[in-house]
């Protein structure tokens, strides 16, 4: 969950590392720092905090040198201190490692050091590598990492310099993100393909089991096994320009409020060529699945982790309702690790922004191990995930710089709407009910629209309830999964305790907590269940807890009932969960803002999860 950024050429690598590192902040915040090869020297400054708190520690005048690494951190071993910041030297301070994952050995390899007298200077699992690079048998830094590494369980994605080898950083990767940047007598490194952008088009990623030398003269990458691989660059889809849009706040005070207004251009971009009016359905080509394929399918499992899970939980229920394909979601870590059993008819769905997702990831191969079809619903073009999957749709939703997912989410809910009407017109939907949800599809930007135009009443509400202890979030049905969404965006950026529940149990248990310091959101659809989820408002009221109800209803018996109601446009049913989710995003928005956190990096949250 750290980011990691390289560099060996001709420029200078100071600003160069500092400028990769802000731009992966969002991967990880509570400590950075960067080692530069200078005159024969490895110079090293880190410093806990944001990344100003290194800046304030570098010289004005940048230091000389061409070749560098830099890390900013989400501490997993040893607290966010100075000493625990990335990277970590060797004794005499000629060899610099930045590292992201676990060394789960790393407790074994410490004690294997002893006989040494090893001084270690920090908590984490990562400083051992430095030390053992520094004392493996090699003529080279390339042959000690290899060597080290052989003998490291766990996961990593990391970069060596040493300074004796100036003009080389030694790259590898197990379990973690590793990407290779190709420039003119100049070569990147990165754990996000955002930090090379607007470097180069050109990059290799490294897989699973392999390391590479890079050079000024380019890159050799070889299987940790000491076999030469021969790759070339690929050309990257991301526009430079687009990036630094994206880094941009557009005049907002935070990326998430700029995220969140940006949906229905965002939701734009996930339509893009995807309607088929010909056949009123959607147009997916990327599911490398035909029609006799995909009419055959039993069932659809969705896996994902946080709010990739609950946009899975919509999906779900869209797909079940419109297609008729039993369809269910579940976390990706629990799928795991309970050795699930791979049926043949089963199509298994993976959901991640980033595409590195560990626990998905790892998912996704145990599944490919067993036999099963996997497709990809993933924002992260050219990422892990996108590259290991059977086929899948591509969000394009743009990079999503807050911690918190906005834009992504609401593009991860517009991809399952696009699959369900796709499997549902190759089962039994017909044209003129494919053509009526394509209509509604054509409509979903401007919906989106009229949902952000509740802001002023949502900021009203929040300005009431910002410091209550705690909320619940209900949903019954396609609600839901709309209610877990809420709850998880509210405790991400506000800190306020937040539980959400289906709205049938409320009286199996949550109801013993109602009370008037104890306020609910309750996602209240206009749809055949309407009158059901309304009495289980009434059931709060009835116990004096406060109601905050989000609707499309115009029913007069919400304003007697509620404490206040959010109304957003109607839509097809379909489409529920993308326009009523809106509102919560700005609920917890302008809660946290009223409480002063820090919105678009949370504490002890990171952007990406790649690590176990």
């Amino acid at each position: 969950m750290c980011g990691i950024i390289g560099y060996t050429g001709h420029q200078s690598v100071q600003p160069l590392l500092i400028d990769g590192l802000r731009t992966l902040e969002y991967r990880g915040y509570d400590s950075s720092g960067i080692s530069i090869l200078s005159r024969g020297k490895l110079k090293t400054w880190k410093a806990a905090g944001k990344l100003d708190s290194l800046v304030g520690q570098l010289p004005a005048k940048p230091s000389s040198g061409s070749t560098g690494i830099g890390h900013t951190r989400w501490a997993t071993h040893g607290a966010p201190t100075d000493e625990n910041a990335h990277p970590h030297t060797n004794n005499d301070g000629a060899i610099a490692v930045v590292h992201n994952g676990i060394i789960e050995n790393a407790d074994a390899l410490k004690q294997s050091l002893a006989p040494h007298n090893i001084a270690f200077a920090s908590d984490t699992d990562t400083e051992v590598l430095a030390h053992l690079i520094a004392l493996a048998p090699g003529n080279t830094l390339t042959e000690r990492v290899r060597h080290t590494l052989l003998k490291v369980n766990g996961t990593y994605g990391l970069a060596v310099v040493d300074a004796n080898e100036p003009g080389v950083v030694v790259v590898a990767r197990n379990g973690s993100p590793v990407i290779i940047g190709h420039g003119d007598n100049e070569m990147f490194v990165a754990s996000d393909m955002s930090a090379l952008a607007r470097h180069t088009r050109e990059v290799s990623h490294l897989e699973d089991g392999e390391m590479a030398k890079l050079t000024t003269k380019g890159c050799e990458i070889s299987a940790i096994d000491d076999r030469l691989l021969h790759r070339t660059g690929q050309r990257s889809t991301i526009i430079p320009e687009e990036i630094s849009q994206q880094y941009d706040r557009g005049g907002y005070e935070h990326y998430l409020y700029r995220e969140i207004t940006d949906q229905s251009e965002t939701v734009r971009r996930t339509l893009g060529g995807r309607i088929d009016r010909r056949f009123n359905t959607a147009h997916l080509g990327g599911l490398n699945l035909d029609a006799r394929e995909l009419i055959n399918l039993g069932r659809i499992r969705i896996l994902g982790c946080g709010s990739a899970y609950y946009a899975g939980g919509a999906g779900a229920d869209m797909i079940e309702s419109l297609a008729r394909i039993p369809c269910s979601a579940e976390p990706a870590a629990e799928f795991r690790y309970r050795n699930p059993v791979i049926e043949r008819d089963t199509l298994y769905i993976v959901v991640s922004q980033s595409g590195e997702t560990f626990d998905t990831l790892a998912a996704t191969r145990e599944i490919k191990r067993k036999g099963g079809r996997v497709l990809g619903i993933v924002n992260g073009v050219g990422s892990t995930i996108a590259r290991e999957v059977d086929g899948g749709i591509y969000m394009h939703a743009g990079p999503e710089m807050s911690v918190a997912s906005t834009k992504a989410y609401t593009s991860m809910l517009t991809c399952f709407a696009l699959l369900a009407l796709h499997l549902a017109r190759i089962r039994d939907l017909s044209p003129q009910r494919g053509g009526a949800l394509i209509d509604a599809l054509d409509a979903l930007p401007d919906l989106i629209e009229g949902a952000l135009a509740t802001e002023e009443k949502v900021i009203t509400i929040a300005e009431q309830y910002h410091r209550v202890n705690s909320l619940f979030f209900i949903g019954r049905a396609s609600a839901c999964a709309t209610a877990h969404e809420g709850a998880q965006k509210l405790k991400e950026i506000s800190y306020i305790h937040a539980e959400s529940y289906p709205a049938s149990e409320l009286k199996h248990g949550p109801l013993a907590l109602i009370s008037p310091e104890t306020p609910t959101v309750v996602i209240l659809p206009d749809d055949d269940l309407f009158e059901k989820s309304f009495a289980s408002l009434a059931e709060i009221k009835a116990r004096q807890g406060p109601a905050i109800v989000v609707t499309q209803s115009t029913d007069d018996r919400l304003n007697t009932t509620a404490d206040a109601v959010i109304n957003v446009p109607a839509s097809d049913p379909l489409l529920h969960p993308i326009i009523m989710g809106i509102p919560l995003q700005l609920f917890a928005y302008h809660c946290a803002r009223l409480l002063k956190r820090d919105i678009d990096q949370p504490r002890n949250l990171a952007k990406s999860v790649t690590v176990e």
